[in-house]
């Protein structure tokens, strides 16, 4: 008689099933038991709605600071206005050397002044670092604003050996200015805090791409300006370009770094224009056109060598030469260098 274990009264169900279960020992164990080996997915973006969504909140909370940079700009605007045309070059030149600080490139007033007018540099200097300085004070004095023609604006064109996968220069900013167009209904200062803000993560951060950015939300702040082409973000400081938190504390820091930076530039046009008053009584015995465009230059710049007062302003070196050192010796101006050749003056406030 066979013996079958299925007709065992002393077997029972239950007890057939532990044993089974024990007996496959070849078998993996439960899924929840075994460590996850897996690589972690990407992270779900957040979408623009969300993205504006939050910028509009750090606005709203912080509506009474905006208030009062924005009387700030203006009476920086107006000031402008009224102003002489080389107050605009001069607080151009000296934000550029700010933010060339502020990106590493340090490049100061008297290598950046001799740049912009001569094209010199010395031998340790970084020529492509005069460029990325040079293009953003052509970009703060004047040309079409970043939002008209960004391709333009940052003189970015692709080659034309782009590979056929890569994207397009023009495609990578259309994100970023659809964002920036659906934030229309918010206050520029927040606008161009967001776009700097945002530079990078749409793509657009290969060349140089914190000059660029803070260049771009200087001329956005005053795209609605009278006088001033850029509202001023570094002088004085750049703890407002500072990256970090959510934007409601991006935008209190950059609200805060440009008070700083209006007042800065408000307090150096009134050195100028009193220096500007000073000079014009003291000189006006002088005949000749070269004293008064010597003060020009010397308002406009705030680093002046002999050569280029010369190239600028068209009259011999002896003649510069020789009215410099009579406005030195009656204190309008202070000669920078110390040295005997290659001397820099700029004016005594």
């Amino acid at each position: 008689m066979q013996y079958d274990i299925f007709y065992d009264p002393l077997v029972n169900a239950e007890g057939l099933e532990e044993t089974s279960e024990d007996d496959l020992w070849f078998l993996p164990g439960p899924m929840d038991e075994e460590p996850d080996y897996l690589p972690p997915g990407p992270r779900a973006e957040l979408r623009e709605t969300a993205v504006l969504d939050d910028w509009r909140k750090a606005e709203a909370g912080n509506a009474a600071r905006l208030a009062r940079v924005a009387g700030r700009i203006g009476a920086l605007d107006d000031r402008l206005r009224r102003g002489p045309k080389g107050w605009r070059h001069r607080l151009a030149l000296m934000e550029a050397a700010d933010l060339s600080w502020f990106v590493g490139d340090r490049i100061g007033p008297d290598r950046l002044a001799l740049w912009k007018s001569m094209r010199l540099s010395g031998v340790q200097d970084d020529t492509a670092a005069l460029a990325r300085v040079g293009w953003a004070v052509r970009r703060l004095t004047g040309g079409l604003g970043p939002e008209v023609d960004l391709s333009a604006f940052l003189d970015r064109r692709d080659p034309e050996n782009l590979g056929v996968e890569a994207e397009p220069f023009a495609e990578r900013a259309g994100g970023w200015l659809d964002l920036m167009a659906q934030a229309a209904d918010l206050h520029p200062v927040t606008r161009a805090c967001m776009g700097f803000h945002l530079w990078s993560l749409a793509g657009l951060g290969q060349h140089g791409d914190r000059m660029e950015a803070a260049v771009t939300a200087a001329r956005i702040v005053a795209s609605e300006g009278k006088g001033a082409l850029f509202a001023p973000l570094a002088m004085g400081g750049a703890g407002g370009l500072r990256s970090g938190g959510p934007p409601a504390d991006r935008l209190s820091r950059w609200l805060d770094g440009m008070e700083t930076a209006c007042l800065t530039a408000m307090r150096h046009l009134d050195d100028i224009e009193a220096w500007s008053a000073r000079a014009e009584a003291e000189m006006s015995p002088l005949s000749g056109r070269t004293p008064p465009a010597l003060c020009a230059v010397l308002t406009e710049w705030p680093l002046v060598s002999a050569p280029m007062a010369e190239a600028l302003i068209g009259a011999s070196r002896a003649a510069i030469q020789r009215n410099l050192a009579w406005m030195e010796a009656r204190g309008l101006i202070h000669e920078m260098t110390g040295q005997g050749r290659y001397r820099m003056w700029r004016v005594a406030t």
